[in-house]
């Protein structure tokens, strides 16, 4: 699939919620096309219309975790990069701008997903960078380990 080939272009913020050990809480999740393509993500999602990069990434944390954050608790932008994924049976491009959240860990609280992310949504987990290296799980972005070393 060529960049040319998207079905859809957005924008997306996307926060790594780093607790005081440097691990990152993930999202499990798959593509509802193909429930078998499991997968670990950051937390964040698309812009809505008239939100800015900030505005989303407050959104997106609360909406997928619960936590309560603002503006002034975003560091970054840490990495702005584009993406090309299918999900749903679409192809996205993305391009995604991430910040960094320090936070205590917690348990993420789901409640507040939108009903097409609760179908594809199951659990969360934090991860520190050496588990990300040794797992064989898929994770995006692929090297988030290093962005975690690259932020500490």
């Amino acid at each position: 699939m060529t960049e040319a080939a998207a079905d859809i272009d957005r924008r997306a913020a996307r926060v790594l919620l780093l607790d005081p050990s440097g691990r990152v809480l993930l999202l499990r999740g798959c593509d509802p096309a193909r429930p078998e393509h499991r997968y670990w993500f950051t937390v964040g999602g698309g812009l809505e219309a008239g939100e800015s990069l900030s505005e989303a990434a407050v959104r997106e944390v609360y909406e997928e975790t619960g936590l309560r954050i603002t503006g002034a608790d975003l560091v970054g932008p840490v990495r702005t990069d584009t993406v090309q994924f299918p999900f749903d049976s679409r192809w996205y491009s993305q391009e995604q701008t991430f910040f960094v959240v320090r936070t205590e860990a917690f348990t993420a609280d789901l409640s507040h997903l939108d009903s097409y992310e609760i179908t594809s949504v199951d659990t969360t987990r934090w991860w520190s960078a050496d588990e990300l290296d040794a797992t064989a799980e898929r994770f995006y972005p692929p090297d988030l380990a290093v962005l975690l070393r690259e932020v500490g």
